[in-house]
């Protein structure tokens, strides 16, 4: 196995990590893996070892203000920061892997990042597993929420409002302990304005899905509350 690891620009001048691992045969086909929200990349080496062996050739990228990556923790100006971040690396992928397939695997907030770029860029990919994907807002999430978040994200876009649970991982112990011991992985709140840019991204995938052609394996979608106030009408009970 050959491991490699890297910085590229990416939006603003950011600098974004990646690392990719090979196996020790020539690459059938490339995995292009898009993590969740506030995790990264590191955390996919039972991906790794698994399709490794079988010819594959994993690329992975810690999204802006994840992990490695340079911007502020958990946080975007605009959720195309994050799609067209991953275009760059797709484009660098292009040079190395040259006329490779390349599959698009995206997990949770990385499966809404994913299906948002198969919108523009389907043809550039071979097929996409969306696990768990973020592209459906909790039903009981009320108008009137979704306006409050709309007008924080704009008045104090880098308030934290929320913070992740841990415990909602996985139902495994250990799974959780790993998550909550590794340094790379933010537990802080989430911003107003991703929370915001995350709703609309939802809105968006749901009202163009039917534009995605390609092969595709896909998790029902999964209800994701995005971070945003918690707030009640004042007549609320």
């Amino acid at each position: 196995m050959k491991h490699q690891e890297g910085f590229f620009n990416g939006v603003r001048n950011h600098r974004i990590y990646y690392q990719y691992w090979l196996p020790e045969i020539e690459p059938k086909a490339v995995l292009l893996v898009v993590h969740g929200l506030a995790e990264h990349s590191g955390r996919y080496m039972n991906l790794v070892n698994h399709f490794l062996p079988l010819g594959y050739a994993v690329y992975a990228a810690d999204h802006l203000g994840h992990g490695r990556s340079e911007g502020t923790r958990v946080h975007v100006e605009r959720f195309a920061d994050y799609t067209d971040t991953l275009l760059s690396f797709r484009e660098m992928i292009r040079g190395w892997q040259k006329e490779k397939p390349v599959f698009l695997v995206g997990h949770s907030m990385g499966g809404l990042i994913g299906a948002l770029y198969l919108l523009s860029h389907q043809n550039e990919l071979a097929g996409a597993v969306l696990s768990g994907p973020a592209v459906k807002a909790p039903d009981d999430l009320s108008p009137f929420t979704i306006f409050a978040a709309k007008v924080l994200s704009a008045l104090m876009p880098r308030l934290g409002l929320r913070q992740l649970e841990a415990e909602g991982v996985s139902r495994d112990p250990a799974v959780v302990k790993a998550y909550e011991t590794d340094p790379l992985v933010y537990r802080g709140k989430l911003t107003t304005r991703l929370g915001a840019e995350m709703i609309k991204a939802m809105r968006q995938v749901g009202a163009e899905a039917s534009r995605i052609s390609l092969p595709l394996l896909a998790d029902p979608p999964r209800g994701c509350r995005p971070p945003g106030p918690s707030v009640r009408r004042a007549d609320a009970p």
